[in-house]
């Protein structure tokens, strides 16, 4: 079996290559905007959803997955930043306080298609100035949802989290061996085991 993963993030392809599954990554280009008043989960479905869509296009035969991540706090909802400016307004926000990362996770396989959201809780501790600005200047803010990499250097701004870590990393594993189960896959096949 097929499996195409419908995403340009390294970090997503690292946990699939962690639990030994076998697959081929497929870059979509979907526009990752947000829609006015579009409630977070509901965007991050809608991508997830629009990636795979596109993946299915091409791989009409294969499992796709694919997913969005987002982070919210307040009425703020973040993706990716476009520069060091708004990565500084991101982690500013987010400084010392909690917030809510969220994926959305989207699965297609034989004519089914199943959307669905996991939502991690993260705190950060009360970040300095410098403590901030020595994070920007790594860039390891590009290209994460909320402008931090909870398994990078970000590690040291993690008070605490609730939830999946591996949500807030970008693919929620417990989430997706879950969705394959419904959809009628085996573990071994999850894994391209023997294949």
């Amino acid at each position: 079996m097929k499996i195409i993963l419908a995403s340009e993030s390294p970090r997503r392809r690292d946990l699939l290559s962690l639990i030994g599954c076998k697959y081929e990554a497929y870059s979509p280009n979907v526009d990752e905007s947000i829609l006015e008043g579009e409630p977070p989960e509901c965007a991050c479905g809608r991508l997830s959803a629009a990636k795979a869509e596109k993946a299915r296009l091409l791989f009409a035969d294969a499992l796709i997955i694919a997913a969005d991540t987002l982070v919210t706090i307040d009425n703020d909802v973040f993706g990716k930043p476009c520069n060091s400016d708004e990565a500084r307004v991101m982690l500013n926000k987010l400084n010392g306080r909690e917030h809510k990362v969220i994926t959305g996770l989207t699965i297609i396989f034989m004519g089914k298609t199943i959307t669905e959201t996991e939502t991690t809780i993260v705190c950060f501790r009360k970040l300095s100035e410098n403590d901030m600005e020595a994070y920007i200047s790594t860039g390891e803010f590009q290209g994460k949802a909320g402008a931090y990499a909870i398994q990078g250097y970000a590690s040291l701004f993690v008070e605490r989290i609730d939830g999946d870590y591996f949500n807030v990393v970008g693919l929620p594993l417990q989430r997706l061996s879950r969705m394959f189960e419904r959809i009628g896959i085996e573990y071994e096949k999850q894994l391209n085991i023997g294949d």
